[in-house]
């Protein structure tokens, strides 16, 4: 399976952002991707008012959205992005979508809020309570995971043995001491956990640190992005995964039984 990643900085006006997302979306099908993994919040962000993702926020089926529904019609891609949608006064939900064909084939609203180094996403943020079921592209099973889901392998974990082949993230990974080693040690990490491929989508911009990237099962870096606008592509192969699951058969090796997440 042929993925694309976009990466860019995501700007004050909604409107040019969805614009963003459909040329990303229309460059990847061009490509003959399958597969397109945007970053986290994409309907507004600005430097001066952490708040601007959540103030921004549609319905979930606003706007922006239908912008990407419409582009989406166009061919077989399916993309998937987070965006923040309304829940009650002033508060929204992280919800990650998957786009195919003009229609929403999967949602999941971030359960891991990010309450850590010295921010509180869940002061206007409203948790999800279920992990997300697994979609089928390209004939590969992929699990749907959002940003600091990322540090809670028991998620990871969970998809895999659900039957994830691949896991996908979109993100928008906060600059700080350490951060940019963390977010490369925890994605190879996950990799090995769940001897799946990993592909993860980073905002750039003052604030994030970008840094997109594909992973192997085995924890190697096969596609990446730096710290700038980009979009790139990986190719992800079934037989890479059965291949290393014979000789790393971790999910067989397993001393608990059962689902780590309900």
């Amino acid at each position: 399976m042929k993925v694309a990643v976009g990466q860019f900085a995501v700007g004050k006006v909604w409107q040019e952002n969805a614009q963003t997302c459909t040329e990303l979306m229309a460059q990847a099908a061009s490509a003959g991707a399958a597969m397109l993994v945007l970053p986290e919040a994409l309907l507004a962000r600005d430097d001066n008012d952490p708040d601007l993702s959540v103030k921004s926020a549609q319905a979930a089926n606003g706007e922006f959205l239908n912008l990407l529904l419409e582009e989406s019609r166009k061919n077989t891609l399916t993309t998937i992005l987070t965006l923040h949608v309304r829940t009650t006064a002033g508060r929204a939900a992280n919800t990650l979508f998957a786009l195919r064909g003009g229609e929403v084939i999967a949602r999941y609203q971030k359960i891991h809020l990010y309450d850590a180094f010295n921010v509180q996403e869940s002061r206007l943020v409203d948790a999800g309570k279920q992990v997300a079921p697994l979609i089928e592209v390209a004939g590969m099973k992929v699990g749907l995971l959002t940003c600091y889901d990322l540090r809670f392998p028991e998620m990871a974990l969970s998809l895999a043995l659900a039957g994830a082949e691949v896991l996908v993230l979109p993100a928008a990974w906060l600059r700080g001491a350490h951060k940019e080693l963390h977010w490369s040690t925890l994605l190879i990490a996950r990799a090995l956990d769940t001897t799946c491929y990993v592909v993860a989508s980073g905002e750039c911009g003052n604030r994030n640190i970008g840094q997109s990237k594909v992973i192997d099962p085995l924890g190697v870096t096969i596609a990446g992005a730096a710290e700038a606008p980009a979009l790139f592509f990986a190719e992800l192969e079934s037989q890479r995964i059965t291949d290393v699951r014979a000789m790393l058969p971790v999910l067989q090796n397993r001393r608990f039984s059962g689902p780590v997440l309900e």
